[in-house]
């Protein structure tokens, strides 16, 4: 719940290595070995749905923020693991998904939205009104000016705080993240020397013009529960390429956050960076790090990895049916290409590369669709009903291998997921310090 993430901040105020990671997926595989891994090292988990991918419509996923609910609480009672530990939020909630209608009406549409996202349960709101709207004057190229977001970050929290007193709840708070300073959705187009990282002025502008926009909605309670804000730290991503947390690049950033009473950052895209990296950006008071497309390329690897098992296992057993996986996944992003084709221009051969192998990992959008769903489970009752040879193991899933020899992991292609998965959430665990916090507190069994 949130009060996890108000006694998160005050630890780290005394102990700037402490912090949190935050789960941004709807993988099913990806959150359930989340939320085992919590059950399993007594942590609390925090989970987030994004407005394009969860809203009052369905989103991308085809869930509304209720089903989101549903889906996380199910994955829960699976791993046995106490819904009191767990921390849902939404992220980029505003008038993301309508940009193209006028400001009046997609403002409606993000009242809405915040509206069922409050009701469904999510504590953890990420307030994001800095997208442009059809009839919103200036530039079309040029930012929206920041009077206009923050006067609009209040509205939505005026929404959120009277939808939360409507409902009555007294054993949660809401918590609010404001500030929207980010790499574009898909990962970079450009050089690293090109990042932008955020200001120290802008920073400072945007905290004080948000809280005198609170200010006169009658919001100063509200105001002393936003927790952080979303910076351009210059991490970042490419297809093809990761841009490194650079410490000293970021100090003005740091050096003016640390003289905030009750404020952290929260650091998106920090997907891919190296585990001494992470550390560094807790240290920075980038308390919150996000986490996604990392979570989902751990997972490809390993469907990846299991698919070419499955191939050589047609040499041994003669009968065998393979799913063709791999095939079945590039007929369909072919004939689907919405989610990638803006984000690639290479060559045609590169392109076909970077659907399967890029750390935009845009293929992490097709998961979901049935065909893909069902090859996959073909995909593993087919390892299920044919134990796989630990010699194969140790081919295509080295560390897996040593797991499964160490008596870790039991040998089922199940597992050897989650533990792929697993190796990316322990750098995260590693670099928030999370478990000598979360051993102060009395967190709840399931």
């Amino acid at each position: 719940m949130s009060e996890l993430l108000i006694n998160m901040i005050q630890a780290h105020s005394v102990d700037s290595s402490i912090g949190i990671y935050s789960i941004c997926s709807a993988n099913e595989h990806a959150l359930k070995a989340a939320m085992c891994y919590a059950k399993n090292e007594s942590i609390p988990l925090l989970i987030e749905a994004t407005s394009n991918q969860v809203d009052q419509f369905g989103g991308y996923t085809g869930m509304t923020p209720g089903d989101f609910v549903s889906f996380v609480d199910h994955l829960a009672s699976l791993c046995d693991y106490s819904k009191k530990n767990l921390i849902l939020g939404g992220d980029h909630l505003g008038p993301n998904t309508w940009q193209n209608q006028d400001a009046f009406g997609a403002m409606q549409n993000a009242k809405d939205l915040i509206k069922n996202y409050v009701e469904a349960g999510f504590t953890k709101l990420h307030l994001d009104a800095t997208m442009r709207c059809a009839d919103d004057p200036g530039n079309k190229l040029h930012p929206l000016e920041m009077e206009i977001i923050a006067e609009r970050t209040a509205e939505l929290c005026e929404v959120a705080e009277e939808t939360y007193q409507h409902i009555g709840e007294n054993n949660r708070r809401l918590v609010y993240i404001i500030g929207t300073d980010v790499p574009p959705p898909g990962g970079a187009k450009f050089s690293e020397t090109k990042i932008r990282i955020t200001p120290v002025k802008e920073v400072e502008h945007t905290i004080q013009i948000t809280q005198d926009a609170f200010k006169k909605r009658n919001l100063d309670e509200a105001w002393e529960r936003v927790i952080a804000v979303v910076v351009q730290p210059g991490v970042e991503f490419s297809a093809e390429s990761i841009f490194e947390y650079n410490s000293l690049r970021a100090a003005k950033l740091s050096d003016f956050i640390a003289g905030q009473k009750n404020l952290v950052y929260e650091a998106h895209s920090t997907d891919y960076q190296k585990l001494e990296k992470l550390r560094e950006m807790v240290q920075d008071h980038f308390a919150i790090l996000k986490v996604g497309p990392a979570l989902t390329f751990a997972f490809r690897e390993a469907i990846f990895a299991l698919a070419h098992i499955e191939n050589e296992l047609t040499l041994k057993h003669k009968n065998f049916s393979p799913s063709n996986i791999m095939q079945v996944v590039n007929q369909v992003m072919k004939k689907q290409p919405a989610y990638w084709q803006k984000h690639y221009s290479s060559s045609n051969d590169s392109i076909e590369f970077l659907q399967k192998y890029g750390y935009s990992d845009r293929i992490r959008y097709y998961w979901p669709i049935q065909q893909i769903q069902k090859t996959i489970k073909i995909l593993i009752q087919n390892l299920k009903n044919n134990l796989i040879p630990l010699t194969l193991v140790s081919q295509f899933l080295p560390n897996q291998y040593r797991a499964i020899r160490a008596g870790l992991i039991k040998n089922k292609p199940d597992e050897i997921i989650n533990h792929k998965i697993l190796e990316v959430l322990q750098d995260y665990t590693l670099a928030t310090s999370i478990k000598k916090w979360s051993s102060s507190l009395a967190l709840s069994e399931a």
